[in-house]
This record gives structure tokens, C-alpha cells and sequence, in this order.
């Protein structure tokens, strides 16, 4: 089998075990140069990634509260503490959680206006960012990977890896 590039990335000596095994490893490698800019950015502004997913998750929400095991559902990548990660957000007074009166077991947590003008100031930095790192594709190649992670993403839902 011929040099991939990601071998030639990685400085590999042998091949992959496997297509399976380098188009993994692959898209390990691309999400991980691909996020370390927006990485950045969130850190220069005191979150982190998944913390920035609550707000957007929470922004959508047009002003409503949602449940925090509602919000774990919604997000891009599980978190195996969300109320940690609410904790932190609380404190830097990003969102507020309040008991719902209709069931006490429910906490609704909802976006308030420091975490909107935070979410305003990243608005274009972040778009910066999209189109700087992905920009160089063409319209039809970005429909394409979307289709493929989609469907790589649909076997991983299949065996309760979601």
C-alpha cells in the first residue's frame, strides 16, 4: 500500500492496519488541528468548548429553559459532568438554573444576558474561524464530508455509542 498522507503527517514507517483504521485515525487528527484554534479562542474568553456548545444550545432556546439532561442530549460531544460544567457557567453568571414549579426534581437552566453578549462577541470570531479553516473547500466537497460523517455517525448511533 502506498504512503497516505496521514502516514506522511504522522511519520510512519508502516502501513495501517486497516482503511477503517486510518480513515479513524484520520479523523481523529483532523479534528484535533481543526479545533485547536477555537480552542484557543473559547480559552481567551474563559470557556472551553463544551461549555461555548451550553450557550449555543441555550441561545436557541430563544430565552426558555431547557433541563440540563436535555441540554447533555443536545450536545456535540457527551460530557460526562454537565453539572459541573453548568457549575462553572453559574459562577461566571453566564446562565441561571431555577427549580421547575410544575416538578422540584427538574432544574431548567437558561441563558442570561452576560452569556448572550459573550456568545455576541464570538459570533464573528467564530465564523472567522470556520471560514478560515474550512473555507478552502468547495461547496460540494463540504456537502460530501457532511454526508460521510453523517453516515459514519448513523453505525456509531446503531451500537449505543451515542
Amino acid at each position: 500500500m502506498a504512503d497516505s498522507t496521514l502516514q506522511r503527517e504522522m511519520k510512519m514507517k508502516a502501513a495501517f492496519d486497516s482503511p477503517e483504521q486510518e480513515a479513524y485515525l484520520s479523523l481523529l487528527r483532523t479534528h484535533s488541528l481543526l479545533s485547536r484554534r477555537f480552542n484557543r479562542l473559547f480559552q481567551e474568553h474563559g470557556i472551553s468548548s463544551p461549555q461555548y456548545n451550553i450557550l449555543r444550545i441555550l441561545r436557541g432556546q430563544k430565552g426558555q429553559g431547557l433541563p440540563s439532561l436535555e441540554i447533555a442530549s443536545r450536545m456535540i460531544a457527551c460530557v460526562p459532568d454537565i453539572t459541573r460544567l453548568l457549575d462553572r457557567l453559574e459562577k461566571a453568571n453566564y446562565v441561571k438554573r431555577e427549580r421547575s414549579t410544575v416538578d422540584r426534581r427538574v432544574v431548567n437552566v437558561r441563558l442570561v444576558e452576560a452569556g448572550k453578549k459573550l456568545l455576541a462577541t464570538l459570533d464573528k470570531p467564530i465564523h472567522d474561524a470556520e471560514l478560515d479553516t474550512l473555507g478552502h473547500m468547495t461547496k460540494k466537497e463540504l456537502t460530501e464530508m457532511i454526508r460521510i460523517m453523517a453516515k459514519a455517525r448513523l453505525r456509531a448511533n446503531d451500537n449505543g455509542s451515542t
